[in-house]
C-alpha cells in the first residue's frame, strides 16, 4: 500500500467516523480532530489485531469450511472498533458492545459508499 492510498483510507475512515457519530448508534466522537486520530488508531489496531484474531479463528474457519468466514471477519472488525474506542479519549461507545457492533457495521457501509463515490 503506497502513501497516497494510506492517506485516502485515513481520510475516508475519519469522515465515516464523523458521519457515524451523528447517527443514533451510540458512537460518540468529540471533535473532527478526534475522528482523524481515532481513524489512525483504528488503522493501527486493525493492522496489529487482525492477524492475531485471524490466527485464533483459523481453526473454527477450517472446521466450518470457511462458511462462517464473514461472521469471523465482522467479529474482528467489532473487536478492533472497540479497542480503538477504548484507546482514544473522546471516542466513546455509549451502549458498549452494541454500539461497537452498529458502529463497525456502519463504518463498513459508509466506507464502501464513499469509495464507490470516489471511484477508488
Amino acid at each position: 500500500m503506497n502513501l497516497v492510498t494510506l492517506l485516502i483510507v485515513w481520510i475516508v475512515t475519519a469522515i465515516s467516523l464523523l458521519i457515524i457519530s451523528k447517527l443514533p448508534l451510540g458512537v460518540e466522537i468529540d471533535t473532527p480532530g478526534k475522528a482523524f486520530f481515532s481513524a489512525a488508531v483504528l488503522g493501527i489496531v486493525t493492522a496489529i489485531v487482525r492477524p492475531l484474531l485471524r490466527l485464533i479463528f483459523a481453526v473454527p474457519n477450517l472446521l466450518t469450511f470457511d462458511l462462517l468466514s464473514s461472521i469471523f471477519t465482522f467479529i474482528i472488525a467489532v473487536a478492533c472498533f472497540s479497542i480503538a474506542a477504548w484507546l482514544v479519549e473522546g471516542f466513546r461507545l455509549r451502549y458498549g458492545i452494541w454500539s461497537a457492533v452498529l458502529g463497525a457495521f456502519a463504518l463498513t457501509l459508509i466506507n464502501s459508499l464513499i469509495y464507490q463515490i470516489l471511484g477508488v
